[in-house]
């Protein structure tokens, strides 16, 4: 085993130790702070259990990602070959979408006497559009180690196939805007989207590990700690809840991931919950529309459809959770067969 790997996956050990030691202060502050979540109406009935629980929880995974994937790259410059400066994109991208996933968490805590909603979708979108077009363009037209992110790898064929930039371009801005909006609708659950990125980072850590990308390496497995330390507080019943500020980064850097080691295709059975929660709603929207009322589903996203259906949220969790990581080892494998 080639020395990468293992420094990797120490990476994340360290990063799951660093999130879980300083999580429980964290929290205390999100209680100081009365940074609770409103849950709506719509949503099932238990779900109300939940009102006032602190949200914006994300930022105790963006944190200590920031802290070590900026650490590494100043030890870089002391020691080259640490790290490559091509993992300051996915970084940048986590930070971007951060921010503006944070900006609709603050908005919904202010508005709490209102109707609890944070800034207005449109305008998110459109943040989302921007973000996603600048990381694309970075990763066509920029040089710093981006080797696979200007086309795409098809399953079973052994070729790289290049694409058109322009192509490629609205490929990217499509990925990283839907993966982010895709995590997003999963992130409804007590420990759902924190077991779910981490499984999808941990494939395409082992992807990329197959490439030789180290730094993509690094980032991916110090993204599964720190989303196994945000988990050791999320998990049911959830001390504190993800929010936008972790669910839109998360989203938006996997898409990222993917498309660096040109593996993007395989994104929606790596990703395969995500996949299905972003689709599921569209479907339902559409369907609503289209027959003035009726519904394919008992409620959307989908994990909702299964909590209506006589599930527990353990249950969806623990079996949705079982459905990723079998898909993610499937999208592991056909990476392997070229």
């Amino acid at each position: 085993m080639t020395p990468e790997l293992p420094f990797a996956l120490t990476l994340g050990a360290i990063t799951f130790l660093l999130t879980a030691i300083w999580g429980s202060p964290f929290v205390e502050v999100l209680r100081r702070l009365r940074a609770g979540k409103q849950i709506r109406e719509t949503g099932p009935a238990t779900h109300q259990l939940k009102t006032g629980t602190p949200t914006m929880g994300g930022i105790l995974i963006l944190v200590p990602v920031v802290l070590i994937t900026l650490g590494l790259n100043l030890a870089r410059v002391i020691q080259s070959g640490v790290t490559g400066s091509s993992i300051l994109l996915p970084l940048a991208v986590l930070i971007g979408f951060g921010i503006l996933g944070g900006i609709d968490d603050i908005e919904g805590i202010r508005s709490i006497r209102e109707r609890g909603e944070g800034i207005r979708a449109r305008t998110k979108f459109a943040g989302q559009i921007l973000l996603s077009l600048a990381a694309a363009g970075v990763m066509a037209f920029v040089g710093g180690g981006f080797q696979n992110a200007n086309g795409v790898f098809v399953p079973l064929v052994p070729t790289f196939i290049e694409l058109p930039p322009l192509l490629w371009i609205a490929a990217a801005v499509i990925i990283i805007t839907g993966m982010s909006n895709a995590v997003n609708f999963t992130d409804g659950l007590d420990g759902l989207s924190g077991i779910i990125t981490a499984s999808a980072f941990a494939a395409y850590g082992v992807i990329a590990h197959l490439q030789g990308q180290t730094y993509l390496v690094q980032f991916c497995f110090i993204m599964v700690g720190a989303c196994f330390g945000f988990l050791w507080y999320n998990a049911h019943p959830a001390q504190l809840f993800m929010g936008d500020v972790g669910s839109l980064a998360l989203g938006a850097a996997l898409g990222t991931v993917a498309l660096m080691t040109g593996q993007w295709l395989l994104l929606p059975l790596v990703a395969i919950i995500p996949v299905a929660e972003i689709v599921t709603v569209v479907l339902q929207v559409s369907y609503f529309r289209l027959t003035h009322g009726q519904r394919l589903f008992r409620m959307t996203p989908l994990h909702h459809h299964f909590e209506l259906g006589g599930w527990s949220e353990t249950q969806v969790v623990q079996r949705f959770w079982l459905v990723g990581i079998l898909s993610a080892m499937l999208g592991v494998s056909l990476a392997l067969l070229r």
